[in-house]
């Protein structure tokens, strides 16, 4: 009869040395963009995440349309139609289910809280954007002119930053949001945007201060490239990593601080809509009528749980030390 033996314990190094292996098999012969490309797409949070995010985005700008096209839903957030089952929710899933003339239910004078809350969507996600493009690109351009040339550049560029940062953001905002206030959303998008770039500026001017030192750009000096093409086409290109990673991380604070200025009635204001306008406007009502409270405060919370997790799956992509456990079929195979 024999006894079964046990087996022996591997070495972290050979463990080390098997995931390395097997990492290089499978991305050998590919691409740079292709690699983060597949890293990205095994992230099971991040891919939910972006399906989750478009599906918001298609049902906000298509239910109600955007600007001059028209939508499928039958109510405007303007409507004003008699108020139904108490203004309750119609959407059941009771006996199957059943989306109802207001599924969101309605406020007091009638208007239809899926309309509204499609077009504060709406409002949330352009000033998301915009921010996150604007602050992204003020972020680069003073991080690299401080990074690459210092000095001078560096010290003044990066005082002036250090003082932005020590006043509170929300503070700021509130100031241009009341500056601004009762203007469109792009208007507070661009406000906004002049005080949420300097997290952004200070990353890129780390990365910058790095790469310069790097070899591929003393070659680019000698080959007589200007100083603008080297920050551009040679040192930003290996930093776009950590800049997509943190501009996502942007725009999930965008975002929540336009939600809170909106709040404090300093951000969009009626007649026009955003979530956080909405979660300001029926606080009051909570207790009686909780769902006009729900669902915008449900949909804050999705779009930035969304943007987060696919910045979380990014970086993950980006960076070549992040690598998945493999399996032990894959283990036995290397």
């Amino acid at each position: 009869m024999t006894t079964p033996t046990t087996p022996a314990p591997v070495a972290p190094e050979h463990t080390e040395n098997v995931e390395n292996a097997i990492e290089l098999k499978e991305v050998e012969g590919l691409s740079q963009s292709r690699i983060v490309r597949r890293r990205f797409m095994r992230h099971r949070g991040a891919m939910v995440s972006a399906t989750v995010l478009v599906f918001i985005i298609l049902l906000a700008t298509t239910s109600i349309g955007w600007g001059p096209l028209p939508g499928w839903w039958k109510w405007t957030p303007q409507d004003m139609p008699p108020v139904v089952n108490g203004g309750e929710p119609t959407m059941s899933f009771t006996g199957g289910f059943h989306i109802g003339a207001h599924p969101f239910g309605q406020d007091n004078i009638g208007r239809d809280g899926f309309a509204r809350v499609m077009r504060g969507t709406q409002q949330s996600l352009l000033v998301m954007f915009v921010i996150g493009l604007l602050s992204t690109t003020i972020g680069i351009t003073v991080g690299a002119l401080s990074g690459y040339f210092r000095g001078r550049w560096d010290n003044l560029l990066m005082r002036f930053t250090d003082m932005i940062i020590t006043i509170p953001v929300i503070m700021i905002g509130a100031i241009l949001g009341r500056l601004v206030g009762g203007a469109s959303a792009m208007v507070l998008a661009l406000a906004l945007s002049l005080v949420t770039w300097t997290s952004m500026a200070r990353l890129v001017r780390g990365e910058f201060l790095a790469l310069r030192e790097r070899e591929f750009v003393d070659a680019a000096r000698v080959a007589g490239a200007s100083d603008f093409r080297i920050m551009f086409k040679h040192i930003l290109p290996n930093a776009v990593g950590v800049i997509i990673v943190n501009a996502t991380l942007l725009m999930a604070s965008a975002i929540l601080l336009e939600t809170a200025l909106s709040y404090l009635g300093f951000g969009i204001n009626p007649p026009d809509v955003s979530l956080g306008n909405l979660i300001s406007e029926y606080q009051s009502a909570f207790a009686t009528r909780p769902w006009l409270f729900w669902w915008p405060g449900l949909f804050i919370v999705s779009i930035a749980l969304c943007i987060n997790f696919i910045g979380d799956g990014l970086r993950d992509a980006f960076d070549p030390r992040q690598r998945r456990i493999p399996s032990k079929r894959k283990m036995a195979k290397a």
